[in-house]
């Protein structure tokens, strides 16, 4: 970190290529468009880079970029949702396959979430981060986050329990 601080371009490489790949997933699960969470992810490094100056090496990398990630990820989800709602138009973007991690059925699930819920579920259940460090990361009171995680979860509890009733019908 401290090389990267002090812009070397070796060290930075070296940043990207152990955060690219998480950088990218968080993203894409905040976002669920493949091409939007690249440029997401792009940008988020970008940032970072930017702002590394300001980055405390006392703390880990990882979750600071995380934080980077998933505002930018639910900037790029609102401005989405409100676009299709001036226009009532689908996506730019044709859906590629999800993280090859992470099932379908589950995408197709959080798709359905409000992006501010879908961020902390997805971070809680998928990047393993604590309600704590979420707060930190998104500057939200612990209790919203909380709230949120829990109306996320039942959501997809319910939708889980929606598409069992139906397989058994039939």
């Amino acid at each position: 970190m401290r090389e990267a601080q002090e812009g070397s371009g070796t060290a930075m490489a070296r940043l990207y290529s152990l955060h690219w790949r998480g950088a990218y997933r968080a993203a894409y699960l905040v976002a669920h468009d493949a091409a939007a969470a690249e440029d997401i992810a792009q940008d988020a490094f970008l940032a970072a880079v930017d702002a590394l100056d300001r980055f405390d090496r006392r703390r880990p990398f990882r979750p600071w970029l995380h934080r980077i990630v998933v505002n930018r990820a639910l900037d790029w989800a609102r401005r989405e949702a409100l676009r299709r709602r001036v226009d009532g138009a689908e996506s730019v973007f044709e859906p590629l396959p999800p993280p090859e991690e992470i099932g379908g059925e589950m995408i197709a699930a959080l798709k359905e979430l409000p992006a501010e819920q879908r961020a902390v579920v997805v971070l809680r259940h998928l990047l393993e981060y604590t309600p704590g460090e979420i707060a930190r990361m998104l500057e939200l009171p612990r209790g919203t986050v909380n709230s949120r995680l829990r109306r996320g979860l039942d959501r997809l509890r319910a939708a889980a329990e929606a598409e069992r009733l139906a397989g058994e019908r039939r």
